[in-house]
């Protein structure tokens, strides 16, 4: 029996997500004869998810940067303010921390660590590539763009650098996507799978609300920040997922290189469908 790295069943950018499409772009680079078609058939469908949401970003920031998304990022601002209490001040403070660069670093040492050590190299490499890429990008859109920082009231947190994109929001939505994905692959039943991806999205968007809540981001900014980070983690899935195509039926020194699916191969009769 071949040796090939644990996604061997069906799934999917977002895993259950978009098993349709995933399914689809599966199904054309099986036939696929080289590496290069096996890799451009999915990359092409990670292109398209990326480009549109640097599409998206881009009407955003355009925006943005005419004024025209100013008074309501000033007005949604000043409603919560007007409607502060000292104990969601409290909760939303602890939230925004599982989006600081500290948390979510260890969240991917973590995960790595695990990976690692079940010798699953391609999934390290995935969530790597996606973690490091997202800082660089959200650096890089930071100094491009250098927004200042909302001033209606004092902010509840201390927070340096420009405004938009929130680095909370996109590095929340890279992270905590990526690692949803993975360790969806790691249950062999449909609801566990949609209710590990609605966990991380909830969690990606009470991390993004505390960002507009505690005074530091308009809400423009984590928009921006989860579509350019959602974009970023799709491309960088399907990449993946391209390679692990290809390994899985076409080049045995790839497909050894990996450690053995957690629940089988895509023969094994065990393994769940």
């Amino acid at each position: 029996m071949p040796i090939i790295e644990r996604r061997a069943e069906q799934r999917g950018v977002l895993s259950t997500y978009s098993n349709p499409i995933y399914g689809a772009l599966r199904a054309s680079a099986a036939k696929a004869d080289s590496l290069i078609g096996a890799l451009g058939i999915f990359l092409v469908g990670g292109l398209i998810v990326a480009i549109v949401g640097a599409a998206m970003f881009g009407i955003l920031a355009s925006n943005v940067q005419s004024g025209s998304t100013q008074a309501f990022d000033e007005s949604v601002i000043r409603w919560l303010a007007a409607h502060h209490t000292r104990t969601l001040d409290t909760v939303m403070v602890e939230i925004t921390a599982l989006g600081t660069g500290i948390v979510v670093m260890m969240v991917v040492a973590v995960a790595a660590l695990f990976l690692v050590l079940a010798e699953h190299k391609y999934s390290v490499i995935l969530l790597l590539a996606s973690a490091i890429g997202g800082i660089v990008l959200n650096a890089v859109l930071k100094l491009g763009f250098n927004r200042p920082r909302p001033t209606m009231f004092a902010p509840l947190v201390h927070a340096v650098g420009s405004s938009f994109p929130s680095g909370h929001a996109m590095n929340a939505a890279i992270v905590y996507t990526t690692v949803a994905y993975l360790a969806a692959g790691l249950h062999q039943r449909r609801w566990a799978r949609w209710l590990v991806m609605t966990a991380a999205f909830i969690v990606i968007a009470l991390i993004s609300f505390s960002r507009v809540y505690l005074g530091v981001h308009y809400p423009s900014d984590v928009i921006a920040g989860i579509i350019v980070g959602l974009a970023w983690a799709a491309f960088c899935m399907v990449t993946l997922e391209a390679i692990q195509n290809f390994a899985f039926r076409h080049d045995p020194l790839i497909q050894g290189s990996g450690k053995p699916a957690l629940y089988g191969t895509p023969q094994d009769p065990a393994r769940p469908s």
